[in-house]
């Protein structure tokens, strides 16, 4: 079982930077795709940003331009550079690993206590 612990985490005022940290373990890391998600009080889990075992990534319209995901295989570790950061993004953020299946992409790790970003002035 894929077990993941996120960090970075914190308040930060209307277009400031976080960086946050998610590390795994349980799995080889470097073959799965990794993503980040984020969950707002009274919303869903939404996907913020995937990358996969290549490199290859892709963002939610409300983020691009402005988050970059990115890993390092060699830490078994997955990263969420937040830029210009908007009162929007407040959320509690996780990460995961997940595969496709022929009905689409599942997440198969135990989701961690994420990790809360604040964004106020």
């Amino acid at each position: 079982q894929v077990q993941l612990v996120e960090s970075g985490g914190g308040l930060v005022q209307p277009g400031g930077s976080l960086r946050l940290s998610c590390a795994a373990s349980g799995t080889i890391f470097s073959d799965k795709s990794m993503a980040w998600y984020r969950q707002a009080p009274g919303n869903q889990r939404e996907l913020v940003a995937a990358i996969s075992s290549g490199g290859d990534t892709n963002y939610a319209d409300s983020v691009k331009g402005r988050f970059t995901i990115s890993r390092d295989n060699a830490k078994n570790t997955v990263y969420l550079e937040m830029n210009s950061l908007k009162p929007e993004d407040t959320a509690v953020y996780y990460c995961n690993a997940r595969v496709l299946f022929m009905n689409g992409w599942r997440t198969v790790g135990s989701w961690g206590q994420g990790t809360q970003v604040t964004v106020s002035s």
